[in-house]
């Protein structure tokens, strides 16, 4: 089976999932019924796939074989400094990790640098926070987003199966995490000393700037803890966080696709 049959076959899945997770037992009731806010929120995803597709054609799988070819990256120096190649099984790992980290700090750097948050705070000003929101960001940080994970991939020398894996685990984990669900309380408290569930990452959708600048793991919760950006439980309670920006609360910018391409733009 192909890689892009793979991805789909696993993002149609999970999405489909989580969408009848939500309409049988929905956490929160929403701000916007899904018709008012569905359309821009897919709309930008189409949008994101297609400017892709258009500037890396070859998308990062190409980019880990191509690194492979030329025997660029730490990997390879390594397996040529021992004179041995490293185990297969340990140099995946190692570069699930490696990207895991590396997407921890292009999150949490986009969120600290004033140009970067412009563009990521499209996906904060979504009113509600269901599995939609899990798609929702802007062009010019997909993009950006490409070309710092390409590179990560180029100093690793991540093997193409690395990269594949971390991209089906990535898109899934943003589905499942973005979800308006629960799980019951202590399959979450045991969940959440592993990954991020949807009650960690409510809060960091929240309008409070503290709880926004936490809990920015997109899989696994062990990165906020160990750089201390962690926070478990929200001031307002659970069921009272108060979702997106306080500074965007026109339903006219927040859930039009015109009117998420030019949040960026805005002062």
């Amino acid at each position: 089976m192909s890689e892009t049959i793979w991805r789909l076959s696993v993002f149609i899945g999970v999405l489909l999932v989580m969408v009848l997770w939500e309409f049988l037992a929905p956490k929160r009731k929403p701000r916007y019924s899904r018709k008012q806010r569905w359309p821009a929120n897919l709309a930008i995803v189409a949008v994101d796939t297609v400017l892709l597709r258009v500037i890396a054609p070859v998308g990062l799988t190409g980019i880990a074989l191509w690194a492979s070819e030329q025997e660029w990256g730490l990997f390879h120096y390594l397996s040529s400094t021992a004179g041995n190649e490293l185990p297969f099984w340990f140099v995946v790992l190692v570069s699930l990790v490696a990207l895991d980290i590396v997407l921890y700090w292009q999150h949490r750097l986009f969120h600290r640098i004033p140009v970067l948050w412009r563009m990521h705070r499209v996906h904060h000003a979504d009113p509600d926070f269901d599995v939609t929101t899990g798609l929702r960001f802007h062009p010019a940080e997909i993009v950006l987003s490409f070309f710092i994970k390409a590179s990560a991939i180029l100093v690793l020398g991540a093997p193409a199966l690395a990269v594949i894996v971390f991209e089906i685990i990535l898109n899934a984990c943003s589905l499942f995490n973005h979800g308006n669900v629960a799980l019951p309380t202590p399959l979450e408290r045991a969940a959440r000393k592993v990954l991020i569930t949807q009650e960690l990452h409510r809060i960091h959708h929240s309008v409070e700037k503290e709880e926004t600048n936490s809990n920015y793991g997109f899989s696994v919760s062990w990165w906020d803890h160990l750089f201390g950006s962690f926070t478990s439980k929200p001031k307002a309670g659970s069921d009272q966080v108060d979702i997106g920006l306080k500074e965007y609360r026109d339903a006219s910018i927040t859930t039009k696709l015109w009117g998420l391409l030019k949040i960026p733009f805005r002062n």
